[in-house]
């Protein structure tokens, strides 16, 4: 078991978009101050990449590139890099374009910025160029292209024609700088708070979607990396059989990988990938880990994900690759889902700690795996995750049978908060680390749920202000986190 899970803590998943400010500004050190002052150690937070049109976390832009919307302009200020007259414009103009702002703030950093800022800024390109100065091409011709799919460019942007690109570096060269800057305000705003979290004993908890989308800069730049025909377009597309989360399956439209074209280039491409998320995290978790041992290939003209099949992977040689690279890297494997003995041997030879759902535990069945006294050492325990309802949302949702069955597991009466004493259960279960959604926490329904699987519109938008955080919800939730020893 690596450092970051070598004790019993206990963590709160929340989003940086479900932040007040939904940014890297004042109320993320605030959360941090939040979590020290009720004990907690882990805070777990979405994928950071831009997000296409539908907001998920979970179908970027890249699979490197943090998303520039969740920059703090107020940061920008007191940096001098963006004068606050500016900044007020957009707070009264709410579509004020976002780029716009940050296209200002380089201006001001290259009038403004100090010589050791500047050659910061160049050291960050040269150190990142591995993704970023493919990225930076991809963001500049996707807005020259109306910002659709790179399969839909002109065949020698598409196709990345070496005298074509040559002549966009040349003639864009500002553009991509301005990109280049984007992300380095990015990673030094997220260093800064990981610096500030971590010095308060705080650990920052990421996610890496298994898959990237289809339309980002790593599929554009790297094909053979996927399993793509001539003409760079799918015939199988990711996603998951019918399950608890769906009946008609999840049909995510990822490309999936050509694992022998990995395992002949000994894994790079991921390696990089995991290079840079080892920056920006102390804990990774691995999203759809299952899909590292069999993927589920779906026929891209399917409509849904009910028609597929399995198909093996090679998770093996990758973790190895990647655990090689970063003998210290803390991985998590997310396991829920569909999980074959094979799965569970793949995540056991690498220590990996996987999830226990602790919504998922009644269903009356002994061995049922999220049952408290299933559960492992090695593991980490929810109430529910990002795809769960709300604990409250989920006790609602039960009938009255359902309810007496969980009250009689959790061994508690009819006058005793199910929400709440679910909580503590799984902060009082042996996995190290146990994790609370801030939702939960706040005790919000169901209307306050972060998404719906297999749905694509009303999700990823939830956030929370501080009025709704009581005076004594630090010093209660510490109380808790103290008793269960974590």
């Amino acid at each position: 078991m690596k450092a970051a899970l070598n004790q019993r803590r206990a963590g709160v998943l929340l989003h940086i978009t479900s932040l007040p400010s939904r940014d890297f500004g004042q109320d993320a050190y605030y959360f941090v101050d939040f979590l020290k002052s009720a004990g907690a150690t882990v805070w777990q937070v979405l994928p950071l990449g831009i997000t296409h049109e539908d907001g998920s976390p979970y179908q970027s832009l890249s699979a490197h590139a943090g998303n520039p919307a969740l920059i703090s302009f107020k940061l920008l200020v007191e940096k001098g890099w963006l004068a606050a007259k500016e900044f007020c414009d957009v707070c009264e103009h709410p579509f004020f374009h976002h780029s716009c702002l940050l296209s200002k703030a380089f201006t001001g950093f290259q009038l403004h910025a100090t010589a050791a800022e500047k050659s910061d800024f160049e050291d960050f390109c040269v150190s990142n160029s591995y993704w970023l100065d493919d990225f930076a091409l991809f963001m500049v011709l996707r807005q020259k292209f109306g910002q659709t799919s790179w399969n839909t460019w002109t065949d020698k942007y598409k196709n990345r024609h070496f005298d074509t690109m040559n002549d966009v570096r040349f003639a864009s060269k500002l553009s991509i700088k301005n990109v280049k800057f984007e992300q380095y305000v990015f990673f030094k705003q997220w260093t800064a708070l990981k610096t500030y979290a971590n010095e308060r004993g705080v650990l920052l908890f990421g996610d890496i979607p298994i898959f990237v989308s289809y339309d980002s800069a790593d599929v554009w730049a790297n094909r053979s990396v996927f399993k793509l025909n001539d003409a760079g377009e799918m015939s199988v597309v990711a996603g998951v059989p019918p399950d608890y989360f769906s009946e008609t399956g999840q049909r995510w439209g990822n490309p999936h990988y050509d694992w022998t074209y990995l395992h002949a280039t000994k894994f790079n491409w991921w390696v990089e990938r995991m290079r840079t998320q080892a920056t920006l995290f102390d804990i990774v978790r691995i999203d759809h880990f299952r899909g590292l041992e069999s993927a589920w290939e779906i026929p891209a003209t399917e409509p849904t994900a009910m028609k597929g099949e399995w198909v093996l992977a090679a998770g093996e040689g990758l973790l190895s690759a990647i655990t090689t690279e970063f003998p210290d890297v803390s991985l998590v494997a997310e396991d829920l889902g569909i999980i074959t003995a094979e799965v569970n041997a793949l995540r056991t030879k690498f220590d990996l700690p996987g999830m226990k759902i602790m919504q998922f535990a009644f269903s009356g069945e002994a061995d049922n795996p999220y049952l408290p006294e299933n559960h492992d050492v090695n593991s980490v325990v929810y109430t529910g995750t990002h795809d769960n309802d709300t604990t409250v949302g989920w006790k609602n949702s039960l009938n009255g049978n359902q309810q007496l069955l969980v009250r009689e597991t959790l061994n508690i009466d009819e006058s005793m908060n199910i929400a709440e004493a679910l909580m503590r259960c799984t902060l009082n279960s042996v996995a190290k680390l146990a994790i609370l959604p801030m939702q939960d926490i706040l005790e919000l329904d169901g209307s306050n749920r972060m998404n719906t699987p297999g749905t694509t519109i009303g999700n990823w938008q939830w956030n929370f202000h501080w009025e709704q955080v009581s005076s004594d919800c630090s010093i209660r939730l510490a109380g808790w986190i103290r008793d269960a020893n974590r």
